[in-house]
């Protein structure tokens, strides 16, 4: 008898917990009743069931024939109040951590894996620094010393009357409107670590149910152990027992099994402790370094003995920053919620105080000094570029290391993918941060050109920043020859699938109607273009490596000519002309981009569905812990993961009965996360059913170290069944590929080896028939419970499983759940 037909289990009721995708959805169309009531949960994320079935275990004839439907929704986390439209502003912090998260898994290669997290956390860095700069060259140089010290600029501007060189008054002096200007970026890098602290209490503080194991090394080491079939302790505990309980048979656990995989508290602090300092400290610099230049070409021998101790503050505690972000990663084995409290309290508070003497050493008075040319911020953004540069190439070289190590089949760019997504970040950074500097100088410039001889009445924003826009138009065109290749590329696949099709729905099914040209050839587009999703990681690699070839190209300019593009071709020509021309189209594209930043984000702070669209990019972008940067936005699976593992622990506890956690989409990324936090006996009692589901085709591949092969082959053998449906016109989802599992004696699944079901057909008919008398749609990666082959896998998957005594059955030595 086949799974689908065997007769249910009459003991113990059946649960299907189900778990939306990116985009959201209401329980009311995940449940099919517009009456639905929540069962557990926040305003956040909640469970939800049908009114009728709120105390379905009660009565269980009436599910008799099919599991009690619940509904796990979490949208919230990532779309809800408009706040979260400023999440836009941290886009580059968000996808330097999604680096971190895609190291190669390899194998006694201890130091080369510690070396790319220590890597990528200083990529994360430099963007913090970078951004802080960019809020420095707008409020300090700019507006205080450039504008401020101009009387033509300032003249135009009543606001900016008391700080002007030319009315003479208290805040005339450099050092003074420098000090005052500070606080615009000290208030910015203050309202991140605020942001940060809020969201880290509100999203990731929830403690999973397991307990801790005794030791405490990094994330590295973590990673190497488990590769290395090392005996460290899981840490897991029964769904019941407390926190700090341990376990004394130590278990080897999958990365996303350990306790502390998704309670990283110590390391947000201390992150978050060190790029607040690194802001500060940025500040700072900005401040009390150009006092410090005014001060050695003058005769006070105090002022500048103190500006030289003060700058060598500076470099102590920059120093201190980079010790701490480099000094170790995550700690995952035991859940770690302790905190680094020399580093999280000391750290910011003495950058703060050292950003408070600069303030007050720039604000003595100095008659004599006058504002003139420029601060010294091109140097800052040259090295700044440098040294990102020099990381995103170690960085490189250690991936590949690792890769050539490890060779995890399918993993995008041969192991390069962690470092093309950090050159992304940076090069989000840059356009952000330069777009701000340069629309700022074309407003207080008015019709002006500012950097142009004559044209301005400020000398402008730094010429690296120029040249970067210059090599926008240029990096545009270089993406052009691909696009077009794959536009082609995909017409081409589109014809050849066009027979395939036909004989798919025709070969052996005569009922399906006549043949339709229009009808084959869109179902031939929908599925050539859902394989462009194969062909990504070609765009990001080839976007990365023109990136960084460019903006080292732009870098050596800025630095040999010391103009802006064009300036330094001597008599006007076709080069100075078109270099003119780049440098003018890619300043306008810059600022059209930030413009389209701020639009953006002020659309979604008032119209839910714009917000609920940006709420798609934070579903995939923040999965993953804060890792590597503390000021990303906040990883909403450190809430929905120990949501989902407490409701499967405390249903199973409580009833003895079988569950089923169905996951659609990013949901099936969440479901098996929530599996393999699971102690054993639960996830014996538990089965797993995809749809949709990217973890091959996507997290497989971007993240081999945690969603790889064997990965995937560890989750099928632990649950006690699992299937995944899949469409070729899915452009998210795919088949788990999962090959030479064996199956335990006695776990009731029919075919171990075999976790993907065929393709389902889509459209499940292709012409109109007595069944389907209208003409049914492509669905791609929506409905899948709409297709009949749906339910019946359903229906196996419960009857496969056997249901367990409840544990207030088992007399006085089990402990009730709640």
């Amino acid at each position: 008898m086949s799974p689908a037909t065997r007769a249910p289990h009459s003991g113990g009721p059946a649960l299907e917990l189900l778990v939306h995708g990116v985009g959201g959805a209401t329980p009311q169309d995940m449940l099919g009743d517009p009456r639905t009531v929540r069962i557990s949960g926040d305003e956040k994320a909640a469970v939800y069931r049908r009114t009728d079935d709120a105390e379905a275990e009660g009565s269980p004839g009436a599910h008799r024939d099919r599991p009690i439907p619940e509904a796990y929704c979490w949208s919230n986390l990532t779309s809800g109040n408009g706040a979260r439209a400023l999440w836009l502003l941290l886009l580059p912090f968000m996808v330097v951590n999604l680096a971190h998260w895609m190291r190669p898994r390899a194998r006694g290669m201890r130091r080369t894996t510690r070396l790319y997290g220590a890597l990528v956390r200083l990529v994360a860095l430099s963007l913090t620094v970078l951004l802080t700069a960019a809020a420095c060259e707008v409020a300090l140089d700019l507006l205080a010393w450039q504008c401020a010290g101009s009387a033509e600029c300032s003249g135009d501007r009543s606001w900016l009357g008391f700080m002007s060189a030319a009315q003479g008054g208290w805040w005339s002096q450099p050092g003074r409107r420098l000090a005052l200007a500070s606080v615009v970026p000290a208030a910015l890098v203050a309202l991140l670590w605020y942001l940060s602290n809020r969201t880290w209490s509100a999203y990731e503080s929830q403690r999973p149910p397991v307990g801790d194991a005794a030791d405490d090394q990094g994330e590295e080491e973590d990673a190497e152990d488990a590769e290395d079939g090392g005996r460290a302790a899981s840490g897991e505990a029964d769904c019941g027992a407390a926190d700090d309980a341990a376990q004394p048979a130590p278990v080897v656990r999958p990365a996303l099994g350990r306790p502390g995989f998704w309670y990283g508290r110590r390391l947000v602090a201390r992150l978050r402790a060190a790029h607040t300092a690194a802001g500060f400290l940025t500040v700072a610099a900005g401040v009390a370094g150009a006092a410090a230049r005014h001060d050695r070409a003058a005769q006070d021998v105090l002022l500048k003995t103190c500006g030289v101790l003060l700058e060598g503050a500076l470099v102590v505690g920059g120093t201190a920053v980079l010790v701490v972000v480099c000094r170790r990663g995550r700690s995952e084995r035991r859940i770690d919620a302790g905190l680094d409290r020399a580093a999280v309290r000391c750290l910011p508070g003495a950058a703060l105080a050292l950003l408070a003497l600069s303030l007050l050493y720039a604000s003595w008075s100095r008659p004599g000094w006058a504002s003139s040319a420029t601060l010294p911020g091109e140097v800052t953004f040259r090295v700044i570029v440098l040294a990102q540069g020099a990381l995103v190439v170690a960085l490189a070289v250690a991936a590949r290391l690792l890769h050539r190590r490890a060779r995890p089949p399918r993993t995008v760019l041969h192991g390069l993918g962690g470092p093309a997504v950090a050159m992304l970040a940076c090069a989000l950074g840059g356009v952000m941060t330069g777009g701000v500097a340069q629309r700022v100088a074309d407003w207080i410039d008015g019709p002006g050109t500012p950097g142009m001889d004559g044209e301005g009445s400020i000398p402008g924003p730094p010429v690296l920043l120029s040249w970067q826009a210059s090599v926008i138009p240029v990096l545009l065109v270089v993406l052009l020859i691909p696009a077009m290749l794959l536009v082609v590329r995909t017409w081409l696949v589109a014809r050849r699938l066009a027979p395939q099709v036909e004989a798919e729905y025709f070969d052996g099914a005569p009922g399906e109607g006549r043949r339709d040209a229009v009808r084959t050839r869109r179902i031939a587009g929908t599925r050539a273009r859902a394989a462009l999703t194969d062909v990504a990681p070609l765009m990001v690699g080839v976007v990365s490596g023109a990136t960084l070839l460019l903006g080292a190209g732009a870098l050596g300019g800025s630095w040999l000519s010391g103009e802006v593009p064009g300036r330094s071709f001597g008599e006007r020509g076709l080069a100075e002309s078109a270099a003119e021309t780049a440098q003018a189209l890619g300043s306008w594209l810059v600022g059209f981009g930030f413009i389209l930043f701020v639009t953006m984000g002020r659309r979604a702070y008032r119209d839910a569905s714009a917000r609920r669209t940006i709420g798609i990019l934070w579903d995939v972008g923040t999965f993953w812990p804060r890792a590597a940067h503390p000021f990303a936005p906040p990883c909403y699976a450190e809430r929905a993961v120990p949501d989902l593992t407490w409701r499967v622990c405390t249903w199973t506890a409580r009833t003895g009965g079988r569950l089923v956690i169905s996951g659609h989409s990013q949901g099936s990324v969440l479901a098996a996360a929530a599996v393999w936090q699971l102690p054993p006996a639960t996830r014996r009692r538990v089965a797993l059913l995809t749809y949709g589901s990217p973890l091959e085709r996507l997290y497989g591949r971007w993240f081999p170290a945690y969603f790889g092969p064997k990965a995937l082959l560890e989750l099928s053998s632990e649950v006690d069944c699992w299937r995944n449906l899949w469409r070729r016109t899915d452009p998210i989802g795919g088949p788990m590929l999962i090959a030479g599992r064996q199956g335990r004696a006695g776990d009731g699944c029919e075919d171990p080896t075999d976790v993907d079901r065929g393709a389902l057909k889509d459209p499940v008919v292709y012409g109109r028939s007595e069944r389907h008398p209208l003409p049914e749609p492509v669905l791609g990666h929506s409905d899948y419970q709409a297709d009949p082959v749906f339910a019946k896998e359903r229906a196996a998957l419960l009857d496969r499983l056997t249901p367990a005594v409840p544990r207030q059955a088992q007399g006085s030595s089990g402990r009730s759940s709640a």
